[in-house]
C-alpha cells in the first residue's frame, strides 16, 4: 500500500482513499504492537527531525515510532543545524535529502514546510506549523473512529478558532463527511482560505461546517474538542485572550448540553481550569490520553507508507 502523495504538508492534500489507508495501517500496527509484535518496516532508514518549537508528544511519538519500525530518528533543534546561521531552507532540504530518508519539521511559518517539501527529494511531514497540524488531526479522527465507530458525527470545537488544530480538524472533517461547528469569539474565526477549502470538500463528502459565536451550539455534539487559549509564541496576548475566551470554557455545564455519550478531546498540553476544568478532563468522557497515544500509532502508519 502507498499514498498518492510524496509528502504530508496538510490533510487537504490527502484523498479519502489515502486517509482510509492510513487508518487501516494504523489499526493493524497498533493491534500488533499491543500483542508484542514488531514490524521493522523501516530497518536501516533514518528520519531527520527539525524542531524550531519544542514538544513532548511530537518528539516522543516520532522517535518511538521510528524505533519500533526498526529505523533511527535524529533530533535537530534550531541550534543544531545551519538554519539558525542563515542557511536557506532550500539548501537544508537538499543536503538532508542526501543523508536521511525522511524529514519531519515542527516550525513557526507554514511556508517553511512548503519550501522543504518542494526542494527535498525525500518525504517531508508537517509535524506542526502556524497554519496546520495534520498528524494531530489524523490522530484525533482515528480516536473518534475507535470510540464512535463512524465519522458521521457532530464535532463541536470550542475556543480559539484561528489556529493550526482547528484548521486541520475542519479540513479532515470535510474530507470524511463529518459535521463540525467551530464555536469561537468574534475575531477568533478560522482563516477564510481554510473555510473555503472545507466548504469545497463538503460538497463532495456531504459533511458540513458552521462557524458560531454561541457556546450553546455545542448542543447534541458527539465530540467536544478544545485547545489551549494561549499558543506558543502568543504569550504577550495572554491577558486579552483569557478574557475573550473565558466564556468558552469546557466545564460540566457545557458538557451537559452535548450528547449524553459525548467524548471530550484536547490535543494537549492542557492549561487546566482555563480552557477545560479538571472535572471534565479527568472524567470518564475524556479520551485525551487515548488521543495522545494515537499520535504514535498514526505517525507510524504515515512514516511506513511514505518512507518504505
Amino acid at each position: 500500500m502507498q499514498l498518492s502523495v510524496k509528502d504530508l504538508v496538510t490533510v487537504n492534500d490527502l484523498t479519502r482513499k489515502d486517509i482510509d489507508t492510513i487508518f487501516d495501517v494504523t489499526k493493524h500496527l497498533k493491534t500488533e504492537t499491543k500483542m508484542g509484535r514488531r514490524h521493522y518496516l523501516l530497518e536501516g532508514k533514518s528520519l531527520g527531525m527539525i524542531f524550531e518549537k519544542p514538544s513532548t508528544r511530537t518528539r516522543v511519538s516520532f522517535e518511538v515510532a521510528m524505533t519500533q519500525l526498526g529505523g533511527h530518528a535524529l533530533y535537530l533543534s534550531k541550534n543544531d543545524i545551519q538554519l539558525s546561521r542563515g542557511e536557506t531552507i532550500e539548501d537544508t532540504a537538499m543536503v538532508l535529502s542526501r543523508m536521511v530518508d525522511g524529514i519531519i519539521a515542527r516550525v513557526y511559518e507554514h511556508e517553511k514546510i512548503e519550501k522543504l517539501a518542494l526542494n527535498a527529494t525525500i518525504p517531508v511531514i508537517n509535524a506542526l506549523s502556524d497554519m496546520y497540524h495534520p498528524c494531530q488531526a489524523l490522530a484525533d479522527f482515528y480516536t473518534i473512529l475507535e470510540h464512535k465507530h463512524t465519522f458521521n458525527v457532530k464535532i463541536a470545537y470550542i475556543g480559539d478558532g484561528n489556529n493550526n488544530v482547528t484548521h486541520s480538524l475542519m479540513l479532515l472533517a470535510s474530507k470524511l463527511g463529518s459535521n463540525i461547528v467551530v464555536i469561537t469569539p468574534k475575531g477568533y474565526e478560522p482563516a477564510d482560505e481554510v473555510i473555503s477549502m472545507a466548504n469545497e470538500n463538503n460538497e463532495i463528502s456531504g459533511g458540513s461546517l458552521a462557524i458560531s459565536n454561541d457556546p450553546s451550539d455545542v448542543t447534541g455534539a458527539d465530540v467536544v474538542y478544545t485547545d489551549t487559549w494561549v499558543s506558543m509564541g502568543r504569550e504577550e496576548e495572554e491577558k486579552k485572550r483569557i478574557e475573550d475566551l473565558s466564556p468558552y470554557q469546557v466545564n460540566s455545564e457545557l458538557m451537559a448540553m452535548a450528547d449524553k455519550n459525548a467524548i471530550f478531546m484536547h490535543c494537549l498540553p492542557a492549561h487546566r481550569n482555563h480552557e477545560v476544568t479538571d472535572e471534565v478532563i479527568d472524567s470518564e468522557q475524556s479520551v485525551v490520553f487515548d488521543e495522545a497515544e494515537n499520535r504514535l500509532h498514526v505517525q507510524k502508519a504515515v512514516l511506513a507508507l511514505l518512507m518504505r
